[in-house]
């Protein structure tokens, strides 16, 4: 089997592919109550968003599967569906979007790949004279590792490595270089998740102006993913309102608010984009899924979205968030130098151990032994770098906060005492 180019490149090992894997390996698995699965990005099984997700896919399929799931569609999406997007955000923001502003997806992660494949690369003939080709450009790197896989020219991504500011014994943030982002030469796009995963860091209004300001200046475009923010499902308490700006294309996805399986999202953008995207989509898988199409319809005009957003699922995450600080603080060894990423709320923890003796795939080998997964942190840098820290990406890790307290605090209880060995055979190793 001869692989072309693009074939070697969106077929190569890669932390999301690690990451599915794991996923594979650990769903259907009954287990034996030892282990704990802290990688995946499942969103926890909250019982009253089950119950209302399975209701209105029920009222759906009653009374519009016939049409739905019988006939095709538009490749930008439902007219019912996008109608119901566009009242839903000038509403809730006062802006003046219409349907030629929304295409509709089967999952974010699609249309990032969409608009990383129309807006950047080669640029040929009619691009930008001697340019040769638009980079894919991550602003604010750690940030979401499948986007490390979404250019079919491995080169043309750049990450902009984030700045380290800690903060007391334990915690830290990371902070867009501003700096750094300006000595980027050239690029087509830029894709930024807010609140951001793996660390559940949102944006500020100061850096979200910053990042606008820099796509102007390269004529590109600007994607905020908003998986994990406003208006849904709103798992941080500090994530910004989505802006309306025509070099702005916002991603909203249900994975996070129920529906990870059914892979639904839709973007909103300036019409010009929006329509490569539809015909994109046109192109490749025709449309999205339609009868899960009409779920959301239901769930947007009926306001039950934002009822599950603001009484469920947010409340949900804040508590599970301080819950889990809490098992860390008692667990985790006092006299190992490891700090969590602040965070008001949000599905993972994302922890650093400074350490010259740890390392990041060791961590994940040595745990998934004992049958407790995590994600490396390097799988969510690439090839950047964080200036003044070396090592920093190889010294991260992420946990999920999905599973149920029982689980975390087994999987925590298997970290610490991994850490704790790992500084035992380091000081014999080398005693002072």
């Amino acid at each position: 089997m001869q692989l072309s180019t693009w074939g070697h490149q969106m077929s190569r090992p890669s932390g999301i592919r690690s990451l599915m894997e794991d996923i594979a390996t650990t769903t259907g698995s009954s287990g034996d109550g030892t282990g704990a699965n802290l990688s995946v990005g499942n969103p926890s099984p909250i019982p009253e968003v089950l119950e209302t997700w399975q209701r209105l896919s029920a009222a759906a399929l009653a009374t519009d599967f016939p049409e739905s799931g019988g006939h095709y569609g538009p490749s930008r999406g439902t007219h019912s569906l996008v109608d119901a997007v566009v009242r839903y955000f000038n509403a809730a923001y006062g802006w003046s979007i219409g349907p030629e502003n929304v295409v509709v997806g089967p999952g974010s992660q699609m249309l990032c790949f969409v608009a990383t494949t129309l807006f950047t690369g080669p640029t040929g003939p009619t691009g930008p004279a001697g340019s040769g080709h638009r980079p894919l450009v991550l602003p604010c790197v750690p940030d979401y590792t499948g986007y490390q896989g979404l250019n079919l020219v491995g080169s043309a991504t750049v990450g902009v490595g984030a700045t380290v500011v800690p903060h007391g014994e334990r915690s830290f943030r990371y902070a867009l270089d501003a700096d750094a982002l300006q000595q980027v030469p050239d690029m087509g796009m830029m894709l930024v998740s807010s609140p951001g995963n793996p660390t559940g860091r949102s944006l500020t209004a100061a850096e979200l102006d910053n990042l606008i300001d820099t796509v102007e200046r390269h004529d590109a475009l600007l994607v905020v993913d908003h998986a994990y923010g406003r208006p849904f499902p709103m798992l941080t308490g500090d994530a910004l309102d989505p802006v309306h700006h025509p070099r702005v294309i916002n991603c909203f996805t249900l994975s996070k608010a129920g529906l990870p399986g059914e892979r639904i999202a839709f973007a909103i953008g300036p019409a010009d984009a929006v329509s490569a995207m539809v015909s994109f989509m046109a192109n490749t898988v025709l449309h999205a899924p339609q009868t899960i199409q009409a779920v959301v319809e239901r769930a947007l005009d009926s306001g039950e979205l934002d009822v599950l957003t603001q009484k469920v699922i947010s409340p949900y995450y804040r508590d599970k968030r301080q819950a889990a600080e809490a098992l860390l603080h008692s667990l985790l060894p006092d006299d190992v130098d490891w700090r969590l990423h602040e965070g008001d709320g949000g599905m993972f923890c994302w922890l650093w151990v400074d350490h010259e003796w740890f390392d990041d795939l060791d961590f994940y080998r040595l745990l998934k032994e004992e049958g407790v997964f995590i994600v490396p942190g390097r799988h969510f840098f690439g090839t950047a770098g964080v200036p003044g820290l070396p090592g920093h990406a190889t010294r991260c890790f992420r946990l999920s906060l999905s599973g149920a307290l029982p689980d975390l605090e087994r999987g925590f209880t298997r970290i610490g005492a991994l850490l704790a060995l790992l500084r035992d055979r380091c000081h014999e190793a080398d005693p002072v």
